[in-house]
């Protein structure tokens, strides 16, 4: 897409009062509506027929997800940009949206101003993936594949009042196998006790 030509952008949402909205406002930004598709099998036909420059599409839609819309679009268009806008908060649907090949990863509670200016980035950058909490969806997604189903429920327990003995009890482990758990979590953290724990875990909004 050359500078001088207005943008085409494809809506894909089954709200028409959501589609309508941003439509309201990518229009008031300079760019234009080629389209709107309330399902993914129509979000295909459209992309297929008008080859739009972007696409703003919901993850949840009446008959799939959006994520396969995603990577349909990267096999045929490393320059289509993609903007994703969700209800979730999930940080494993954001890191879904990057590893499938989105643009961007926008909540529906955020202004209009930030999809729109999230859509220009993508634009610009279709491949530079964007999102208003990425740093800490990482670090958290770095922690939970960090440390074992085991350690993540110690570390849980570490937040809550009691003894080593009494936090053990509770999970039906012996002490010794808590503070083992404890080990590999202050060592797997660079932390060295539990207040350090679970501020790092807080940090990283594990809890």
């Amino acid at each position: 897409m050359k500078d001088f030509e207005t943008p085409q952008i494809l809506l894909v949402d089954d709200h028409p009062s959501v589609r309508t909205g941003i439509k309201r406002a990518i229009e008031s930004a300079g760019m234009s509506c080629c389209g709107e598709a309330a399902s993914r099998t129509e979000a295909f036909a459209q992309i297929a027929h008008k080859s739009p420059d972007g696409v703003i599409l919901d993850l949840n839609l009446p008959d799939g997800s959006g994520l396969d819309i995603v990577q349909w679009i990267r096999k045929h268009s490393q320059e289509m940009a993609i903007v994703i806008l969700t209800m979730s908060d999930e940080e494993s649907h954001l890191l879904a949206a990057m590893r499938a090949g989105a643009s961007a990863f926008v909540k529906k509670s955020a202004p209009l101003e930030d999809v729109v200016s999230s859509l220009r980035s993508a634009l610009r950058q279709p491949k530079n993936f964007t999102a208003a909490d990425l740093t800490n969806a990482l670090k958290k997604i770095e922690a939970t594949d960090l440390l074992t189903p085991r350690e993540l429920m110690v570390l849980h327990a570490l937040s809550l009042p009691g003894t080593n003995s009494q936090l053990a009890k509770s999970l039906f482990i012996s002490e010794a196998t808590f503070k083992t758990h404890l080990t590999a979590i202050y060592r797997k953290f660079g932390v060295s006790n539990r207040f350090g724990a679970v501020t790092k875990g807080r940090s990283i909004n594990l809890f």
